[in-house]
């Protein structure tokens, strides 16, 4: 889950902050402290995170474009300039243009904030963005909410008392209202100074950024492992008193199965899996760190120095074909899995289903499935090599047939349309020895349009059809005028909607005609 990190750089942030026994600290100082702070703790325990760097007072500035290197965001914070006043809605657009660039609308993102809740001033400022959303025309949207899933964390380089003096905290609340993807206002306690700062920071770092560690088993084997990115809570909107089920820490393998049985199923979230040290040690606010004998113990695991259950897991389902089904919970199940991202480098994954106790109904029962030689007969038959997943309906389905896709990415949705009335047409000029082929292209468009209810569509190829007619060459056959005219009617008849032309089961014949095959040879 990518971050950004939306850095206030107007002239208020450069209010003095008067710190017992040391030189005068502005408000900037405090709010590179905490982000520093931040950074640190994701170099450590979320390596794997992209982060970018944006500053903004009246306008922004991408300072760092989303990166995993650390040490460049934290020498931006270092060289970051004062400028003019405040302007925060130009800003979260400028969150919105660069997350959708790099990682389109689909992809959940964290948006920190770090402000000193100053609202700005005149034409621009929150005041006045907020006061005008009811007044605003298409083209002048406020950029809240996001047009993709995001969080957004504000930090406040200010205690309550002051926000709460003024209208600040009131605006503020309603800005995270709009959001409406969740998050949290954070306010420093106390007096302004570095202790309250890191305070605030590890409360943001213990909510968001604490890393996920879990138990991986599968009987008398097990390893400690990280789940990136953390894995949310859920919710099942079904149930009369919905609560967030979270994923448990002891993650309990309860099977295997083949990669072709499991199919492409529906998943919640997709997560990577690393095998990490055992023992971690937490620091004052809560923030998971490793020293360096453990930095190293991690490296060697990854490495293979070290007998590791993750690694033997991983090389064994990329090895078999075979995904492991893995317990998150009380009714509630996920897959492990190996994917590759590159031709020699692959990762272990998990995905989580839908909580329940049939996530893929194609399967049934997880906590009913089991090997085969524990029946007493084989419920597959005698052919042993078949897959038993998934089951084959007895009777055949509407969608298990090949279906009219008109429904394509802007621009192409036209040119397939154009395709399939072309191949009619085609068929149509080399009648009478198409004619199967002509009929059966014919129905296949009719049985798309009538289910589109594209009725347009069929007085269309009708009226081409008659024209197809008339411009049939005294040599041609003349079963290919009757036929011609015969499809142009009952397309016709099926465009007017009429039940007995335009049902579903009913087909275009071709005509019957009493021209012999011999007539038919000189074409």
């Amino acid at each position: 889950m990518p971050t950004v990190v939306l850095m206030d750089a107007s002239l208020s942030m450069t209010r003095p902050v008067a710190l017992e026994g040391s030189e005068e600290f502005q408000r900037k100082n405090l709010a590179i402290h905490g982000l520093t702070m931040l950074f640190e703790h994701m170099a450590t325990n979320y390596r794997l995170e992209f982060t970018a760097l944006l500053a903004f007072s009246s306008l922004w500035e991408v300072m760092v474009p989303f990166t995993r290197d650390y040490n460049t965001l934290q020498e931006s914070l270092s060289n970051l300039e004062d400028y003019d006043k405040t302007c925060l809605e130009s800003a979260l657009q400028g969150v919105s243009n660069i997350v959708q660039q790099e990682w389109g609308s689909a992809c959940p993102c964290q948006v920190v904030l770090v402000t000193d809740g100053s609202l700005g001033i005149g034409r621009g400022s929150l005041r006045h963005s907020l006061a005008t959303l009811k007044h605003r025309g298409d083209d002048k949207k406020f950029p809240l909410p996001f047009p993709f899933p995001a969080k957004l964390y504000i930090m406040c380089i200010a205690n309550a008392e002051e926000l709460q003096s003024s209208d600040t905290l009131e605006n503020l609340e309603q800005l995270l209202i709009l959001s409406a993807g969740g998050g949290q206002i954070f306010t420093m306690e106390g007096p302004l100074c570095l202790k309250s700062v890191q305070s605030m920071f590890g409360k943001l770092i213990d909510q968001a950024y604490t890393p996920f560690h879990a138990v991986l088993r599968c009987g008398n084997l097990s390893s400690d492992v990280q789940v990136f990115p953390r894995p949310e809570p859920v919710v099942i909107d079904e149930e009369v008193d919905p609560t967030p089920r979270n994923i448990l820490t002891d993650l309990d393998l309860v099977g295997f199965i083949e990669i072709g049985d499991i199919s492409s199923p529906p998943v919640l979230s997709r997560h990577l899996v690393l095998p990490i040290a055992v023992n971690k040690e937490v620091d004052e606010v809560g923030a998971g760190t490793a020293d360096d004998t453990e930095e190293e113990s991690s490296s060697n695991q990854m490495a293979g120095k070290s007998p590791n259950f993750c690694v033997l897991l991983h090389g064994s389902l990329k090895v078999e074909g075979m995904v492991a089904l893995v317990q998150l919970g009380p009714d509630w199940y996920g897959m492990l899995y190996s994917q590759a991202d590159s031709k020699k480098k692959s990762n272990l994954m998990m995905s989580l289903f839908d909580p329940g106790s049939e996530p893929l109904p194609w399967l049934g029962k997880i906590s009913q499935l089991g090997p085969t030689s524990d029946a007493k007969e084989n419920p597959y038959g005698e052919d042993d090599t078949k897959s038993p997943f998934p089951l084959q309906p007895k009777s055949k389905r509407s969608y298990a047939q090949n279906v009219t896709v008109w429904i394509k990415p802007s621009g192409l949705q036209h040119a397939v349309l154009q395709t399939d009335v072309q191949k009619i047409l085609r068929n149509a000029r080399k009648l009478p020895e198409k004619t199967q082929t002509f009929y059966k292209e014919l129905n296949r468009l009719r049985k798309a349009a009538l289910a589109f209810g594209f009725w347009e569509l069929l007085k269309g190829v009708a009226e081409l059809l008659e024209r197809e007619c008339t411009l049939l060459p005294d040599s041609a056959h003349p079963d290919a005028a009757f036929q011609l005219s015969h499809a142009a009617q009952q397309l016709k008849l099926a465009s007017t909607g009429d039940p007995q032309y335009a049902g579903f089961e009913h087909n275009i014949t071709p005509m019957v005609t009493d021209f012999s095959g011999g007539d038919r040879d000189r074409m």
